[in-house]
């Protein structure tokens, strides 16, 4: 049986039924239509569908729709506002760290939630936040300067 919950993504807030199995994930792509947040390997390893939570990078695929309520989810499309790019969206694109796209989203969440509490974080604090997410297109040399670019950027 389903139940009605209200998610707050991206500053909205949404009504919307879940049954107890769903995944934050499912409902993110299934019912509120925000499909930036992608699905890798389904069993929290690659980070394709990794949003803030509270703050928090959490791999939506093993976050359940019912945990989400009362919490403040930035996916994806949250993360550029009106007034263009996100200075990591810039940076990704400046410094050429974004090939086929796929893991991007959350390469990009990841990043956000560690320059949210560590403004200034060294090449190792970087790496270490990105590490749940998988690329299998690039040695991440490219994405690591794109976030310690947009870091230096912030200062």
């Amino acid at each position: 049986m389903k139940e009605l919950i209200t998610l707050r993504v991206n500053g909205r807030g949404h009504e919307v039924r879940v049954a107890p199995w769903d995944t934050l994930l499912d409902v993110l792509r299934n019912e509120l239509g925000l499909t930036g947040t992608k699905e890798g390997c389904g069993e929290g390893d690659c980070g394709a569908c990794t949003v803030v939570m509270d703050g928090r990078a959490v791999t939506s695929c093993l976050v359940l729709a019912r945990e989400g309520q009362g919490r403040e989810i930035q996916t994806i499309e949250g993360l550029a506002s009106d007034h263009g790019l996100h200075p990591l969206q810039e940076a990704f694109v400046r410094y050429g760290a974004v090939q086929c796209g796929f893991c991007i989203p959350g390469m990009l969440m990841s990043a956000k939630a560690l320059l949210d509490v560590t403004p200034r974080p060294t090449e190792g604090e970087v790496r270490a936040a990105l590490a749940g997410n998988l690329c299998r297109c690039t040695g991440y040399v490219k994405i690591v300067e794109a976030v310690m670019a947009a870091a230096a950027g912030r200062r």
